[in-house]
């Protein structure tokens, strides 16, 4: 099993640098063609354009209109559309496997936890985490109405995902700097902040775990309540309270199951298997 473990767990790593490579070479390069030294073959569109909640924003606008809010083209809707589809299918596997200010806060988080040992993603009491984790909703709710009702990218001004493929630009607002480095700092004690709390597209992406086809699932009757799935979920999810996982902070990593953290085979699966499970929590 340790063999598939490891395979499974450098699938993920490389997918992961390959688009935060990708991304920050194509970001380089919409700067670079201004000056005419633009890279050979690659892509040299701007980060709204590569960005699937741009489609999220510009949907009202362009549904009633067949306009598209500032800054944002079709290629926006284009990749909503393919991760609402990757979605249904495997939950938010977009927001742990493939977006780049997820995996940075990932890398950060690994060296806090040499520095922080049992204390990281740990520091913040149950009682409020469970609430804070709410804000990414009220955020999104926001974010929507207010470039729904002025038809200008406003989030761009606090966006910490553009600030980080460009900040050495003059476009980026100083709001951006300081919420992608406060984020940044964060991830050395909590895993994955921005993430949990704040993000408004992996709140839409987390409503997609009430109802995805490819489900992460307990078997409860191999289950040897170790709790090593528990320790390993990046967004505190207690796995071993439940039969299927449901939380609507599911990242689709897959760190808990049977392939990586769990010592035991065929007990935390992704699968659309129809195991027969005795209730459903989140």
């Amino acid at each position: 099993m340790k063999n598939k473990s490891d395979k499974k767990i450098k699938v993920r790593y490389t997918i992961q640098i390959f688009f935060f490579v990708l991304i920050g070479l194509i970001a380089i390069n919409h700067n670079l063609i201004e000056t005419g030294k633009a890279i050979p073959l690659l892509s040299s569109a701007s980060l709204h354009a590569l960005c699937p909640f741009g489609g999220v924003v510009t949907l009202h606008q362009f549904i009633t209109t067949g306009t598209f809010v500032q800054k944002i083209n079709a290629s926006s809707i284009i990749l909503m559309t393919i991760a609402f589809v990757l979605a249904i299918l495997f939950g938010p596997i977009i927001c742990g496997w493939v977006c780049p200010l997820g995996s940075i806060q990932e890398w950060f988080g690994k060296l806090g936890k040499k520095i922080f040992k049992t204390k990281f993603n740990n520091i913040i009491p149950t009682k409020y985490d469970k609430y804070l984790r709410f804000i990414r909703y009220i955020i999104l709710a926001r974010v929507v109405y207010e470039i729904s009702y002025t038809g200008k990218l406003i989030f761009q001004d606090v966006d910490p995902y553009y600030a980080l493929f460009n900040f050495w630009s003059g476009e980026v607002a100083i709001g951006s700097l300081i919420i992608l480095g406060v984020t940044l700092i964060l991830s050395l004690i909590i895993e994955r902040p921005w993430c949990k709390y704040l993000c408004p597209f992996g709140a839409i992406m987390g409503i997609s775990n009430l109802f995805r086809i490819f489900k992460i699932k307990r078997n409860k009757s191999t289950c040897i309540s170790c709790g090593a799935c528990d320790r390993a979920c990046p967004m505190n999810i207690n796995i071993s309270e439940s039969n299927i996982i449901r939380n609507h902070q599911c990242i689709s990593c897959m760190k808990c199951t049977s392939e990586e953290a769990c010592p035991i085979s065929d007990t935390v699966e992704f699968t659309t298997s129809s195991k027969e499970v005795e209730h459903y929590e989140n």
